[in-house]
């Protein structure tokens, strides 16, 4: 619609905080009646290959797990002690002049095993004191409901969302959360980073050993991914039919994948990387599969089984706003594996871009663009609930850490952030990944920090859990007071 006064800067409300999740920063992994979910069955850099464990774990790498007791191997276990924290943790973001703060809620925190009838009270008291905290402050909770979080009993029972039985034990999981915090809690996500799951386990609790090609692997992902898709429209009904004031988004991996060169087919490759993208996004906003991918289906032998009102409620219970998460942009072409290129045609460097130490291009212009394509594409608010950089620290000779490569980061996206609200773009927030050091998704390891406040914790678990302002709290700081005038 045509109008004279655009916008100039950041929206009077808009939410300034931070990200993080359960199974990366709680810790007390089997205190009060929690039982593992499947991320703390993933070793730590130095116990293991990262590579075999994120995305191949299998039944047996699953159970040598479950079958140890401690917490040596499997960084995500300890965390960084949120449990015990959380009280100081939401003081020093509410001092920082956080509006939001988004976590997770650990399934098995609630339902051990996934599939008790009743949940673990002591698990219900525990996020009713953490969102009490939250609002003493007057910070908004935003809650994702599934964050790498499933229940390691599901998946060693029927293969995790592999099987349509995830369905019903969701549900039963999402309802007790709705019905328990939905006074304290406004805007709730379903699936953290759903289209990851392309890439499998870290994302859909599923194993694939039993497989031997890489299409018989997308088949599976793509059938719990459906279950995911139904999942969430379900949850969206139920939050809708609970309270009418609270909001769901969907919560989707944002990278935007640019041609390595102008030749016409490197534009198509890079078209079809971001559809397999988009894809969730339509599914979950527009409600239905798009047209493309029933030839990418056709193509890779993928059948989707689905009851008959599947995509009857995938329609009819849509989100009602967009999340996403934005670290870096790919480059991809239509010549796979030729030099420079990964085998599925990503390039390793993009020429015009800077990198992390863990080769993530540094790229907000990208960011800028994703929330312009997602506007177009939708109509559907756009919140930023992840944005940040993992890369080593020093601590100082004065204890402190000095890191403006972190501030550099942030204020350039941020900046990118506010070109897309001048274009037009309703942005509800931004919160950066992360308030606080913790383990990193990826990796598993400490090292990688993401964090404004400091956690005196190393990679062996060593370490005082002292938590320590860095530079970058303090700027940020001054960012949120300004409302991102003074960056």
């Amino acid at each position: 619609m045509y109008q004279e006064n655009q916008p100039t800067g950041f929206p009077k409300h808009f939410l300034w905080g931070g990200a993080t999740a359960a199974n990366q920063i709680e810790g007390a992994w089997n205190i009060d009646g929690k039982q593992l979910s499947d991320s703390g069955c993933i070793k730590g850099a130095g116990a293991g290959s990262i590579a075999d464990t994120l995305d191949n774990a299998t039944r047996k790498s699953l159970q040598e797990a479950i079958d140890d007791p401690s917490a040596t191997n499997y960084p995500k276990r300890r965390g960084v002690d949120f449990y015990h924290h959380y009280a100081e943790d939401i003081k020093m973001i509410a001092d920082m002049g956080a509006k939001a703060f988004r976590i997770s809620i650990a399934w098995s925190r609630i339902f051990p095993h996934g599939d008790e009838k009743k949940p673990n009270q002591a698990g219900l008291d525990f996020y009713h004191h953490v969102f009490d905290t939250m609002h003493q402050y007057g910070i908004e909770p935003v809650v994702t409901i599934s964050h790498y979080e499933m229940p390691v009993g599901l998946t060693m029972k029927y293969n995790g969302w592999a099987s349509r039985e995830a369905i019903n034990d969701f549900m039963r999981y999402a309802k007790t959360i709705i019905d328990a915090y939905h006074h304290q809690v406004k805007y709730w996500l379903t699936f953290n980073e759903i289209n990851t799951g392309l890439t499998g386990f870290h994302e859909t609790g599923a194993t694939e050993e039993d497989l031997n090609t890489e299409d018989e692997k997308l088949q599976r992902r793509f059938q719990a991914l459906h279950h995911q898709f139904v999942a969430s429209s379900l949850a969206t009904k139920y939050l809708h039919e609970v309270d009418s004031t609270c909001q769901m988004g969907c919560m989707l991996a944002k990278a935007i994948t640019y041609p390595a060169t102008p030749n016409p087919q490197d534009a198509l490759a890079a078209q079809e990387e971001n559809q397999l993208t988009l894809f969730f996004t339509d599914v979950q906003v527009r409600g239905e599969y798009p047209n493309y991918m029933n030839r990418y289906f056709a193509e890779h032998h993928i059948k989707i089984k689905m009851d008959t009102d599947d995509q009857m409620i995938i329609k009819k219970y849509p989100v009602d706003f967009i999340s996403i998460s934005y670290y870096h942009s790919d480059v991809t072409a239509a010549e796979k594996g030729k030099e420079g290129f990964a085998s599925n045609g990503k390039h390793v460097h993009n020429d015009f871009l800077e990198e992390t130490p863990w080769k993530w291009s540094i790229d907000p212009e990208g960011l800028r663009m994703s929330l312009n394509t997602l506007w177009d594409r939708y109509q559907k608010p756009i919140f930023i609930v992840e944005n940040g950089m993992g890369t080593t620290d020093k601590v100082g000779d004065d204890g402190i850490v000095h890191d403006p490569y972190r501030i550099a980061y942030f204020r350039s996206h941020i900046k990118a952030t506010l070109e897309a609200i001048k274009d037009g773009v309703p942005v509800i927030g931004y919160l950066v990944w992360a308030p606080i050091d913790m383990v990193s998704n990826s990796t598993s390891q400490m090292s990688k920090r993401y964090g404004l406040i400091y956690i005196d914790l190393h990679d062996d678990g060593t370490g005082t859990m002292k938590r320590t302002p860095k530079d970058s709290y303090y700027w940020f700081k001054r960012v949120i007071q300004s409302n991102g005038k003074q960056l």
